[in-house]
């Protein structure tokens, strides 16, 4: 394999990613986005079909600058406040409860402890 198909493959793939990573968070957006599932599908096949018409696309540059588009239209659009898991860092149950004070220990054998 020559130099410049090496780096032609590498961008290539570079490029996969991060159609592929826009794709995720977009989609995952377009959710916090829609109030019912119902409206959740219409809105996603609105992108999956805005991505597929670009499929075909095989110039470089074009493709560099179509993603640069995309994400900047993603981060125009980004929801100001999206849904995050409630265990998830930043969620309303994350570290609910404190960690304890020094000097207190935590069992965790749930009752198995040893009658010496």
């Amino acid at each position: 394999m020559s130099v410049v198909a090496a780096g032609y493959l590498a961008r290539r793939t570079a490029q996969k990613e991060r159609v592929r990573i826009l794709y995720r968070r977009a989609l995952k957006d377009t959710l916090n986005w829609a109030v019912h599932r119902h409206l959740f599908y219409e809105d996603a096949d609105l992108l999956r079909a805005r991505f597929e018409t670009n499929k075909h696309v095989e110039d470089l540059d074009t493709i560099d600058r179509m993603i640069a588009d995309g994400e900047a239209q993603y981060n125009k659009w980004r929801h100001p406040d999206p849904y995050i898991v409630p265990w998830a860092p930043g969620g309303s149950k994350f570290t609910r409860n404190p960690t304890p004070p020094e000097g207190i220990e935590i069992l965790y054998n749930y009752g198995r402890e040893d009658n010496d």
